[in-house]
């Protein structure tokens, strides 16, 4: 999230730049990157448990562990299918164009800190599907985590944040939809 955090930062400090001197507006800015990391620390905090029941639900010798393919499969299917809707769209388009997106507060400590939870709030909505792409797959993989933070940064950043985002979507679709093939096939072969 890094990459992406630091050009909206850099936004918001241009936007309220006028009238403040550079120590306060360092602070403001501060501010807002806490309110933005508070937000995704909550989702971490709920998003871990749930990762933890699905890894030991996985490694248990039963009925759910076989299906386990094919629900990680379902899940990169939504995942994919998140990242081609318009509401994707709307909230990709608030991530980068804040503080354009809504009207920015008057610079002090309480609304940078209200701004940064906003900003964090429609960023973790705008990553849902690649959050559920990594809950889906296994949370503590380390190029699972870099392959998500490689799709955010580009949407963040690159010029056509659309496209990648749609591009990011079909590929999580065929890669669900892989999934599900082979394991359906695999489970018609075991007897």
């Amino acid at each position: 999230m890094l990459p992406s955090l630091v050009a909206m930062l850099l936004s918001y400090r241009r936007a309220v730049r006028t009238g403040s001197d550079a120590t306060r507006l360092g602070g403001l800015t501060a501010l807002v990157g806490a309110g933005y990391f508070f937000v995704w620390a909550v989702f971490g905090a709920v998003a871990y448990p749930l990762g933890a029941v699905l890894a030991a639900a996985e490694m248990r010798p039963s009925a759910i562990a076989r299906s386990v393919p094919i629900a990680t499969g379902v899940v990169l299917l939504l995942a994919g299918c998140l990242q081609l809707t318009s509401w994707k769209s709307r909230q990709l388009r608030c991530c980068r164009e804040a503080p354009g997106c809504w009207a920015l507060p008057p610079p002090d400590r309480r609304t940078a800190w209200g701004y940064g939870l906003r900003l964090g709030r429609h960023c973790a909505l705008c990553c849902a599907a690649f959050m559920m792409v990594l809950l889906g797959t296994d949370v503590m993989d380390l190029g699972a985590m870099g392959m998500v933070a490689t799709a955010i940064t580009v949407e963040r950043l690159a010029p056509r944040p659309e496209t990648a985002a749609r591009a990011s979507g079909v590929i999580v679709v065929a890669a669900g939809a892989l999934m599900v093939t082979r394991a359906l096939w695999g489970a018609s072969l075991v007897p």
